[in-house]
């Protein structure tokens, strides 16, 4: 029995309830994504204002991934070690600092100052990426937990839409602005409200976020202790991981997809050249459809525990719409760009919920942490690669040939993802309860909680699409 409760029940606390956690932390990752693409989609804008070519602005995209690979290992040890509270306060703090330091490089010389303040904003995004499944394993019951996770990775995406669709309206190409005056009064305007908001999020990072509820949400989490043993060996974890060759596979596969989403994403105004607010709308769109994907597929994981064969198909059905995508770009069609984009962005974007979830499944009772923070770091290589070649590719030759590439790398990744073996540890944990009558107590029926993420996508799509947004 669990000292000091009778019988070794646990019983529901007074605290902030999970969903106030789980408002909060998207809007992290919501502004930190923003800042991510908001060069890129309008390439050309900062290309001619501080006198720089495409590959220097397609930097200001890559120093994210780059920055990530070597500072995943200090910032999961911190998410283990002290919790969901201090690593959010950082993301949050550091996404700050970045943001108002931005505001200082709005001149046309100062294109090394936007640059440091871009990898301020990387640093703080290794903090922020983590978060998503330790907040949903740590706070949500086990009929929750996917769907949880993907309400929390929605916020990455979210601001990746509002990062395609805003700065082109801002900050838009002026072909007659000789001496670009005008031109850095709109990125000052862009800079400026965005430091405002992350300094509004920062104070609520400090005033909101908790590091657990009073009692665990599930069997899986009660079975586990509260912070790490003296003798946990953060090494002995990571090789654990490395040697599951199931989620080898998984970090693998779960690059080649999300590099390929971020490469898409970076050169996704050179490809649509000359056209900045469609390429904007076009992501926009691409993700907006993933963050319904996302959605979809926690909750269907939530449902049927079918974590491989979702998956499986999700990723198949992402090689068909890349593939549809690569060959309906050549049409230079607006409407079926629109529509393709939509597809391939639901079944790509769609995805990186179920790559998280899969990886804490097969992992367990391993740090939700560390095994998301090897899924992002992989993420971040292959983007890396993917970004270069494919801007290679789309320069010397054409947009054809760099997707084709993304293709063949999507094509392996599908056939490695039918290799990995499904050992649902976690779920098995929490049907099976424990020997000792511990009872997880969930705080708000999975029906509620189910219409409240419903009713939140519902206001998002409204907001985005009311007429005269």
């Amino acid at each position: 029995p669990l000292p000091g409760l009778p019988g070794g029940r646990l019983h529901p606390t007074p605290g902030l309830p999970p969903q106030v956690q789980l408002q909060q932390s998207p809007l992290y990752s919501l502004v930190n994504a923003f800042q991510w693409i908001h060069y890129s989609i309008i390439t050309n804008v900062f290309t001619r204002y501080y006198g720089v070519t495409n590959d220097k602005v397609d930097w200001l995209s890559i120093v994210y991934m780059l920055a990530y690979v070597p500072l995943i290992f200090p910032a999961t040890w911190l998410l283990d070690h002290k919790g969901l509270r201090i690593t959010a306060v950082l993301g949050a703090g550091l996404n700050c600092a970045g943001a108002w330091l931005k505001c200082v490089s709005v001149s046309r010389e100062r294109f090394g100052v936007t640059l440091t303040a871009q990898l301020v904003c990387s640093v703080a995004q290794v903090f922020i990426l983590g978060l998503p499944s330790r907040l949903a394993s740590v706070w949500f019951g086990p009929r929750e937990v996917s769907t949880a996770c993907a309400t929390a990775v929605l916020g990455n995406q979210l601001g990746t839409a509002i990062g395609f669709l805003l700065p082109p309206v801002l900050v838009p190409f002026l072909a007659d602005d000789v001496d670009q005056t005008l031109t850095g009064d709109n990125i000052s305007t862009m800079f400026y409200g965005t430091a405002a908001v992350s300094t509004v999020l920062f104070f609520l990072a400090v005033i909101v976020i908790k590091d657990r509820p009073p009692l665990p949400p599930s069997h899986a989490q009660a079975v586990l202790p509260s912070s790490p043993p003296e003798d946990y060996s953060y090494k002995r974890s990571i090789l654990n991981l490395i040697q599951n060759k199931a989620f080898v596979l998984l970090l693998v596969t779960y690059g080649i997809m999300t590099g390929s989403f971020y490469s898409v994403s970076t050169l996704l105004n050179q490809m649509i050249m000359n056209q900045e607010l469609n390429a904007g709308r076009i992501g926009l769109t691409l993700v907006v459809a993933g963050m319904v994907g996302s959605i979809l597929c926690g909750l269907w994981l939530d449902y049927s525990k079918t974590y491989k064969m979702t998956t499986l198909t999700v990723y198949g059905l992402s090689f068909l719409g890349m593939l549809i995508f690569t060959f309906t770009l050549e049409l230079d069609n607006i409407s079926v760009m629109f529509f393709t984009a939509g597809v391939l962005g639901f079944f790509m974007t769609g995805y990186l919920p179920l790559g998280f979830e899969f990886a804490v499944e097969i992992t367990y009772p391993e740090s939700e942490g560390t095994s998301s923070g090897l899924l992002n770091a992989f993420a971040q290589i292959f983007g890396i690669i993917f970004t270069l070649i494919q801007g290679k590719l789309t320069t010397d030759h054409s947009p054809l040939a760099g997707n084709l590439f993304l293709c063949a790398w999507i094509f392996l990744g599908l056939l490695l993802t039918a290799l990995i073996k499904s050992d649902l540890k976690r779920h098995n944990v929490n049907m099976g309860g424990d020997s000792n009558n511990r009872q997880a107590v969930s705080q708000r029926t999975p029906s509620s909680f189910t219409r409240h993420t419903l009713r939140s996508v519902q206001q998002i799509s409204e907001a985005l699409f009311r007429p005269g947004a």
